[in-house]
């Protein structure tokens, strides 16, 4: 009989809001069949964090020193931004490259997953934390198939509806992205990776306008027109007002998209992932091809 899988939640954000999600977070991931182990820091809080900065990067060296397969953050919300610049990218990097350990996480994980990928090139996984994704009422089923699927190697391929997808689409690169917010909080700095190909983002509580905003940071700053392709995941938590007069995240992305033309880097929508409850889990870092197959888009990877 295979021996489970050992999964090591730590808090390198903020604080969990409500602590008793985290027990019943730890029941659902042992019933897909993962051996799971808390960080002993992982209920701390020191004002809107989980413990000090001190505790949390001690928390992440911890986890990489650990034995288990699987390093999953329980939440987002802020607070890896004061870490990176004291993290031991030796220790992560022979963690995940030599070793094989899967790092999950979304939102503020974005900002580690960069650096992590600017300075050794370590693939880690844009997916589902413990406390948003399964310690509420119910867990979806996508969202926890392919995180098991990912983790343990068994996802090849996964597809979305894309009605904007070009005809003949069919584009290669690595994989990289994720919380929109946090990809541009790196721009200039040294955590931000130098990668031309597949760019995904999402993000939550941000008005289109500053969708857009930010998209025009990236071009401003020569990254989003050297991609081979644009992936837009969910925006969600924001609300429209009588001042917009139209203007809304539809219009947003249309404009970014006319941008873009001319530099021939397509825009699709439709990827579910992002700050909502059905979710892929994606190699971060990874090389990926992009192919139109109908009305469906197809990542397809490599052995990540």
């Amino acid at each position: 009989m295979t021996a489970p899988t050992a999964l090591r939640l730590l808090s390198p954000s903020g604080a969990l809001p409500e602590p008793q999600r985290l027990a019943r977070a730890v029941d659902r991931l042992r019933g897909l069949g993962f051996a799971v182990s808390v960080d002993g820091h992982a209920l701390r809080r020191d004002q809107r964090f989980a413990g000090s900065d001190a505790q949390r990067l001690q928390a992440l060296h911890r986890c990489a020193r650990a034995r288990a397969a699987v390093v999953m953050a329980t939440r987002g919300g802020y607070g890896l931004s004061r870490l990176l610049h004291r993290i031991d990218y030796a220790l992560l990097g022979q963690a995940i490259g030599q070793r094989g350990q899967c790092w999950v996480g979304h939102s503020d994980f974005t900002a580690l997953q960069l650096a992590l990928l600017a300075r050794c090139g370590a693939v880690t996984w844009s997916g589902p934390m413990a406390d948003y994704d399964f310690g509420g009422d119910t867990v979806d089923s996508i969202t926890a198939d392919s995180f098991a699927d990912a983790v343990h190697g068994r996802q090849e391929a996964v597809g979305f509806a894309c009605g904007d997808a070009p005809r003949g689409l069919d584009v290669q690169g690595v994989l990289w992205g994720g919380n929109l917010a946090m990809l541009c909080s790196v721009v200039g700095t040294p955590y931000l990776p130098q990668v031309d190909g597949v760019l995904f983002v999402e993000d939550v509580g941000e008005h289109p306008y500053a969708i857009e905003r930010m998209f025009t940071q990236l071009l401003h700053a020569g990254i989003a027109q050297r991609q081979r392709a644009v992936v837009v995941g969910s925006f969600t938590g924001y609300r429209l007002g009588p001042h917009d007069a139209g203007y809304d995240l539809a219009a947003a992305l249309d404009w970014l998209r006319a941008q873009l033309r001319r530099y021939r880097v397509p825009v699709l929508s439709g990827l579910p992932f992002g700050h909502q409850r059905t979710k892929l889990t994606l190699p971060h870092g990874a090389p990926c091809r992009l192919v139109r197959d109908g009305g469906e888009v197809f990542m397809i990877f490599d052995s990540h």
